[in-house]
C-alpha cells in the first residue's frame, strides 16, 4: 500500500497513525528515529562513512546490486532506525528481498520496523497505541526500543522534544472543532515523570482556555507533590507539579478536569498546576520552579492553539473576561477561596509571567489591566528585584505595612512603614535589616526598590568581565543557546554539543553566576557555568 503524503516525515506520520498509534504514540516514535537518522531511510552511520568508504547513496546501492557482501556484519548502523546488530540486519536485509525493493526503501523499512514491534516488542506498540504524552511514547521507544549507550534525563528530553515538533505541526490539523476551539487534548512532553490522582471528573466539559498556577505549601519534590494527591480520601489534585529542582510530574491528564481550585467552573477550563515553594506568606518560589512554570505554560498554550495569554489585574476583571479562541487568562485559587494561594510573591508576578509566557509564543507583552493587587491603574506590574549590590546597601520601602520577620519566611515580628532602610544580609530575597530587627522581603518591587551599597558603589551585582575574544570547551552535550545573555530570554532550540568554542562578548545575567558569553558563530548565548576557559 503506497505511502501518502509529500515529505517522508508527512508519510511517517501518516503511517503510524494508521496503524493504530495515538498521535502521541507518533510523534514519541518519529522523535526517536528523527534523533537516530534525520528520517532519512538510507542513512549510513556517520562515523562508518569513511571507515567503508561509502556515502549513504554509494552504500545503498552497494547492498542493492549485491557488490558489497558485509552487510550483515559490518556493525554500521542503518536506516530510519539505524539497525546495528547483525540478526536485525539481517532480518532486515531478508524482509527487503522478500518484498523486492531497494534496502533504502522507506515504506519497506516503515513495514519492517512495524513487524519488529509487533512480534518482539510487544510493549512498546501498546504505548505507542496509548499513550497520552509525547514524553511517555518517547521513553518507551529510547528505552526499550532503540535503547542507544546515551539513555540518560537529557537524552529523553531531548528525543521528546523532537517528538513534541511533529506532534505539534501534524496534531492539530485534525483537532480544531467548529470556533476554534482545541478539544484533541494531550499532556507536555516536559513532563519528567507521571503519578496518576484518582481525584478528578473525567473529561472536561469545557475547552482549555485558563491556566491556574498554586504554591504547594512546601519545597517539595516532583514526585513527593504527586503523592500529595494518590489517595481518594484527599479529594485534592493537580494536572502538573512542578519540584523544587524544575521536574514536572503529570498528576491528572489535560482531558480532565481536576479538583484543584476550590471552582468546578475554574477547573472545568483551566490547567492547574502545582509549584514547590516556601511554608509561609510569601510562599516564594526559587527561580528554577519559576522558569519552568513559564516554559511549561508556554507548552500548554502552544498544544491547546493558544498564542497569547491575558492577565487582567484582578478577580472581578479576570471573571468578566471572555477569552478570544487564541487566548488562555490567568487566575488564581484565592479567586474561589478563602486562601493566598498561590502566595504573594507568585500572584504579584502575574504580569511577568504572562509577558515572559507570550515572549515565547512570540506575542509580545500583553498582560493588560493594572497590578496583582486588585488596583484598577493599567501599568504592567514591575518586574521582581533579582539583582542585588554589595552589602551593606540601601533599600526605599515603598509601602507602610512591610512584614518585618524573625527569619527569612518566619515569623512575623513587626512592619516598617515607608522609608530607607539599610541591608546587611541576603537569603533567598530577603534582606536582613541593619538595625536587627530581622527580614524584609526584597524581591517583590511592589514593595521596595533596591539602592546603592553604602560604600558607593553601583547597585548592579559585580561582575569580572574577562578580555575577548576567547575559547571556552564545553564538555556537556545539551548546553542550550539562548537568544540573550540569561534564562529570561527564549531558547533557540539549539544545544553546542561538545567541543571547543569562541566567545566574543561576555555579559551578566539571570540565571548565570559567571555570566553569559555570546558564542562567534553567531548562535547565540550560552552559561558560562558549564564552560571551561581555555
Amino acid at each position: 500500500m503506497a505511502l501518502k503524503g509529500t515529505t517522508n516525515e508527512e508519510r511517517i506520520w501518516n503511517f503510524c497513525i494508521g496503524k493504530g498509534m495515538s498521535k502521541c504514540g507518533a510523534a514519541g516514535l518519529m522523535g526517536n528515529i528523527y534523533a537516530e537518522s534525520g528520517l532519512v531511510p538510507t542513512n549510513l552511520q556517520n562515523s562508518f562513512e569513511k571507515k567503508l568508504g561509502y556515502t549513504d547513496a554509494a552504500y545503498t546501492a552497494a547492498v542493492d546490486n549485491g557488490s558489497y557482501k558485509n552487510f550483515v556484519r559490518d556493525s554500521a548502523g542503518y536506516g530510519l532506525c539505524q539497525w546495528t546488530y547483525w540478526s536485525r540486519k539481517q532480518a532486515l536485509l531478508a524482509f527487503c528481498q522478500s518484498k523486492g525493493t531497494s534496502i533504502g526503501d522507506l515504506e519497506m523499512q516503515l513495514e519492517f520496523m512495524y513487524k519488529e514491534l509487533s512480534e518482539n516488542y510487544g510493549t512498546v506498540i501498546s504505548e505507542l497505541r496509548s499513550a497520552t504524552s509525547v514524553l511517555q511514547a518517547s521513553n518507551a521507544v529510547l528505552l526499550k526500543y532503540e535503547r542507544p549507550a546515551d539513555q540518560s534525563s537529557a537524552v529523553q528530553r531531548r528525543r521528546a522534544s523532537y517528538g513534541q515538533v511533529y506532534y505539534d505541526k501534524f496534531a492539530s490539523k485534525a483537532t480544531k472543532p467548529e470556533g476554534g476551539k482545541t478539544m484533541g487534548y494531550t499532556n507536555s512532553s516536559l513532563v519528567d515523570c507521571v503519578v496518576k490522582s484518582p481525584n478528578h471528573s473525567g473529561r472536561r466539559t469545557h475547552s482549555i482556555d485558563r491556566l491556574t498556577p498554586h504554591c504547594v505549601v512546601g519545597q517539595l519534590s516532583a514526585e513527593s507533590i504527586g503523592s500529595c494527591f494518590t489517595s481518594s480520601s484527599v479529594q485534592a489534585s493537580c494536572n502538573y507539579g512542578i519540584g523544587k529542582d524544575g521536574r514536572v510530574v503529570l498528576c491528572v491528564d489535560e482531558a480532565n478536569r481536576s479538583w484543584c481550585s476550590s471552582s468546578n467552573a475554574n477547573d472545568q477550563r483551566a490547567i492547574t498546576i502545582e509549584c514547590a515553594s516556601g511554608m509561609k506568606e510569601p510562599y516564594e518560589m526559587n527561580n528554577t520552579v519559576y522558569e519552568k512554570l513559564i516554559k511549561l505554560c508556554a507548552d500548554i498554550c502552544r498544544r491547546n492553539g493558544k498564542t497569547k495569554v491575558v492577565w487582567k489585574g484582578s478577580k472581578s476583571a479576570s471573571l468578566a473576561y471572555e477569552p478570544k479562541s487564541n487566548e488562555m487568562v490567568l487566575t488564581a485559587h484565592r479567586f474561589f477561596a478563602n486562601k493566598s494561594c498561590p502566595g504573594d510573591w507568585l500572584y504579584s508576578r502575574y504580569g511577568d509571567l504572562a509577558n515572559r509566557i507570550n515572549a515565547l509564543l512570540g506575542s509580545g507583552t500583553t498582560s493588560s489591566g493594572g497590578s496583582s493587587n486588585g488596583s484598577t491603574n493599567t501599568s504592567v506590574p514591575s518586574k521582581p528585584n533579582t539583582n542585588f549590590p554589595k552589602v551593606p546597601f540601601t533599600v526605599n520601602v515603598i509601602v507602610s505595612d512591610l512584614n518585618i520577620r524573625k527569619a527569612p519566611n518566619g515569623d512575623i515580628v513587626g512592619k516598617t512603614g515607608k522609608g530607607v532602610f539599610t541591608i546587611t544580609s541576603v537569603k533567598n530575597g530577603w534582606g536582613k535589616l541593619k538595625s536587627g530587627a530581622g527580614w524584609i522581603y526584597l524581591a517583590n518591587a511592589d514593595y521596595c526598590t533596591i539602592g546603592s551599597s553604602v560604600s558607593g558603589t553601583s547597585s548592579k551585582p559585580s561582575t569580572n568581565v574577562s578580555k575577548v575574544p576567547y575559547k571556552v570547551r564545553v564538555d556537556a552535550s545539551d548546553l542550550r543557546i539562548r537568544s540573550g545573555a540569561g534564562t529570561n530570554y527564549p531558547t533557540t532550540g539549539e544545544y553546542t554539543g561538545k567541543g571547543t568554542f569562541t566567545i566574543i562578548e561576555e555579559k551578566a545575567g539571570t540565571g548565570s553566576t559567571k555570566g553569559w558569553g555570546k558564542l562567534k558563530s553567531g548562535a547565540g548565548w550560552i552559561s558560562l557555568d558549564y564552560c571551561v576557559k581555555l
